[in-house]
């Protein structure tokens, strides 16, 4: 097992960026990928970036792809989202998951369904 906690968030304006953290638990940290999700007011939650077990693999959601960057360091347990530009429509919780990736033919995945451990999410708000 793995417990996820992000950190990071916080109230921002349009142009700023951030980065997110998700530390993780565990010794098993290297043998998942992991994907950043997020959820706005009202909206299903959508997957935006994911990275690979060794992180020499990264996979980003059209919308975003360009602004964000995922990055994980497996020494420090550590996954990070950096996002830059950030929109108004960029206002949502932002979750960290990790992907056992169990007979999986891709070294990143981005269906909600194949992660299997959830962080509690983090705050991010953008004022315009």
């Amino acid at each position: 097992q793995v417990q996820l906690v992000e950190s990071g968030g916080g109230l921002v304006h349009a142009g700023d960026s951030l980065r997110l953290s998700c530390q993780a638990s565990g010794r098993t940290f290297s043998s998942y990928a992991m994907g950043w999700f997020r959820q706005a007011p009202g909206q299903e939650r959508e997957f935006v970036a994911g990275i690979s077990r060794s992180g020499d693999r990264t996979y980003y959601d059209g919308s975003v792809k360009g602004r964000l960057t995922i990055s994980r360091d497996n020494a420090k347990n550590t996954v990070y989202l950096q996002v830059n530009s950030l929109k108004p429509e960029d206002t949502a919780v932002y979750y960290c998951a990790a992907d056992q990736l169990i007979e999986s033919p891709v070294p990143v995945r981005d269906g909600l369904q194949w992660y299997d451990y959830w962080g509690q999410g983090t705050q991010v708000t953008v004022s315009s």
